[in-house]
Formats: structure tokens, sequence, C-alpha cells
């Protein structure tokens, strides 16, 4: 990111640098040049020196272009407006030879004299800006972004560079104050944020132990940039936070599941059980089929595969019970006083992919209430309308999640799913 932020601003910075040396110049002659406010021209003895430099400069021999300019820094009598051009030269000259100190030197001479005109100023803040960023010298390059930004100057490549800086400075929590600055004002603008400031913005809370900062900023780059490895550590932060419910487990794996972020057999194993454990066989079987389709499950070690196949023959045999009762199951659900029963009854369908049956089981036990817990269930809820391709409803169960347990962080970051496919 910030490399490829310096290498733009190198090259603009070569060109300014460039133009600002400039001095008009017809068949060896010296031509007057005049400064934007005040009458002023170039002897022949100095022009001649500076002639040299540009036609140099133009062949990028920049060191040799810069003794042309010492030469005529040298000459006797230098006027203000000789002295002028004398740095704007050197500082193009010192820039392309690598020489940041006099580069940044001579341009804010030049900036001092008065002479320059404003239409430049900009210009040659920017240079100066990647001249002091080429040398490491970031306090400088805070400072002139500071002026540049103070005098108008709007190009975002240079304004981006700031919060670059500061986290380079050590300087973290200005970094991630000017992003969030930028990202408001992108927002405002109708503009997305770049995974670049995002990334940044991130690395700014891990370097403060801000969690709760690092689980905005990787919200936002799932949100959008929904990489499989921004969505493995959001989900990891969140399921790991204190007050995390562990009665969520099983939601968590389904959304590691949607979110292509189960990454070993162990993971579609561990899956597998807590499905079987909570009753819903069908669930087990699909997580089963996944890490086979993966290329995740049977194979591996003689104890693996063993233990794998016992697996599948326990998830054989629960699903020919569950089927044979789920009638019975249905009928005793919708006797009881609470909604419990529906829904856990209407999830035991979703896994087998009935989801018109499931979803109507599961809304019936959200309607009627008395539940253990409501925020679960509305979870459960959006998570039967999505399978089922009803991303609307879903979404709408999702917001209206509201537990402090987990239960609402799940459903958030299962809205940013569901906006995403």
């Amino acid at each position: 990111m910030i490399f490829h932020t310096r290498s733009r601003l190198r090259r603009r910075a070569a060109l300014a640098t460039l133009c600002f040396g400039l001095v008009v110049f017809t068949g060896g002659a010296v031509a007057e040049q005049k400064a934007a406010d005040k009458g002023s021209s170039l002897r022949a003895e100095v022009g001649k020196p500076l002639q040299a430099a540009r036609d140099l400069m133009q062949q990028k021999q920049y060191k040799e272009a810069l003794a042309k300019v010492d030469e005529a820094s040298h000459i006797a009598n230098l006027t203000p407006y000789e002295h002028y051009i004398v740095d704007r030269m050197r500082g193009a000259a010192a820039g392309g030879a690598g020489d940041s100190a006099t580069a940044i030197r001579s341009f804010e001479s030049a900036l001092a004299s008065g002479l320059m005109p404003k239409a430049d100023e900009l210009a040659t803040l920017e240079a100066i800006s990647s001249q002091a960023y080429t040398a490491h010298n970031y306090p400088k390059v805070i400072e002139t972004i500071g002026k540049y930004r103070d005098e108008g100057g709007a190009n975002p490549a240079m304004l981006s560079l700031l919060p670059q800086v500061l986290y380079l400075a050590g300087r973290y929590g200005d970094a991630a104050k000017e992003l969030s600055v930028q990202l408001a004002a992108a927002e405002k603008a109708g503009k997305s944020p770049t995974e670049d400031q995002l990334q940044l913005l991130a690395s700014c809370a891990l370097k403060q132990n801000d969690t709760a900062g690092y689980v905005t900023a990787l919200t936002q780059l799932v949100n959008y940039y929904p990489k499989d490895s921004y969505w493995r550590d959001l989900i990891e932060r969140v399921s790991g936070r204190s007050g995390f419910s562990p009665r969520l487990s099983l939601d968590v794996y389904r959304l590691r599941s949607q979110t292509n972020t189960l990454a070993s057999a162990a993971d579609y194993i561990d899956a597998t059980e807590l499905a079987l454990q909570a009753g819903l066989p069908g669930e087990a079987q699909r997580f089963m089929d996944r890490g086979t389709a993966a290329g995740l499950l049977g194979k591996g070690a003689a104890g693996d595969i063993d233990r794998q196949n016992r697996l599948k023959a326990m998830i054989g045999r629960k699903m020919a019970e569950d089927k044979a009762g789920l009638a019975a199951a249905e009928k005793e659900a919708a006797a009881k006083s609470g909604g419990d029963s529906l829904v856990n009854t209407g999830l035991d369908h979703v896994g087998y992919g009935s989801y018109d049956k499931g979803l109507a089981l599961i809304q019936q036990g959200v309607a009627r209430g008395s539940l253990a817990n409501a925020d679960e269930a509305r979870l459960h809820l959006g998570y039967a309308q999505l399978l089922a391709g009803k991303k609307d409803d879903a979404l709408k169960s999702f917001s209206a999640v509201r537990g402090a347990d987990g239960t609402a962080e799940l459903a958030r970051l299962w809205s940013i799913r569901a906006r995403n496919t």
C-alpha cells in the first residue's frame, strides 16, 4: 500500500520538480523570464549554466545538472529572482539525483522567496512531501502535508499519504483519527473506502491493542472486500470475545461454512458433531458432504478415516430415526405452549433441505413466543430464510436480533454475508 503511493508520488514529483526548474530559453540565448508578481530577468551568465542544467535533466543526467546549477549559484551578485530560479532548478536536479535533503532545502527556499507564483505553491509542497517521504523524514512529511491542506490542496494521493506517515511515525491514534475523517468524507461523497485505507485502519487498532476498533475495521473490510481471510479473522475475533455464548458454537460453524472459512477436516468434524448434538442429523450430513466435496474428508491417517466412517454411520442411524419421528415431533411441538419446539423442528426440516416446511414451523414458533431465547430464534429464522433464497426476509429477521450474548453480532455478520450474495 505505502509502496504504491510512494511510487506515484515519486513519478509526480519527478515531473513537477523538472517543470519547476525549467527556464525559457531560445536558441541558447536567455529570454526574459518574469515572476508572477514582479518583473525580473536572468542575466546571460546565469542563464547559460541553467540552460545546460535543463538539457541535462531532460536526459536524466541529474548529478551533472546539479553541478551546472551550482556553477550558476556561484556567479557574483545574484539578484533575488536569480536566487529563486537557481533554487527551483537545484531542487529539481537534486530530487532527480536522489539528494532529498538538498531538494527539500532548495524548494523551501524558493517558497520562502515570495517570488513563486501561487499556482506553483501546492505542487512545490507536493514535491517536498514526496522527497521527505523518500528520505524517511516523516515529521517533515506531516508538517508539509498540513501546510498543503491548509493552503487548499486536495490531491487524494497526497492527503491519503498523511495517515500512512503518521502510522510509520508511530502515531497510531493520530493515524486512525485522520483515516476516520477521510473515510467519513468519502462516505458523505458517496465513495467507498479503499482496501488499503481499511487495512491501515485495522493495523492502527492492532498497534493500540484496540480489539473493538480492529473488529470494526474488519467488519468494514468484509463489507466492501469480502475475502475469506478477512472473514476468518473477523469470525474468530467475534466468537472469541468475552461474553460470547458457547451455546452459539454451531451458529459460528454455519457462518464459517457460508463464508468458506472451514479450512480443515477438524473444522468439518466439529461442525458435524455439534449438529448431531443439536438433534439435526440432516444438517450434520450436509457438513460431512461439504467437507468431502472440499477434499478435506475421506483421506488422511487410518485413524482419522475410521473416525469419519463411524461418524457417517452414526449420522445414517440418526437420520433414519429422525425422519421416522418427524411427523410426531411436529404434532408434539404444535401442542406446546412455547415456540422453542416448533423452531427446533423447523430447523430439522431445513437441515434436510425442506425449506418451505421448515420456515413455516420456525415462523410459527417465533410468533408463538415464550421462547428460551427469542434473539436466537430470530437468528435461526434469518439463517433458514437465507438458505431458502429469501434474502430480503432474512435481512429483516437479522435486523430484529438484539441479544448481547453474541446473537446480535452474528446477525450483523449474517446481514453482511446476505447483502454480498
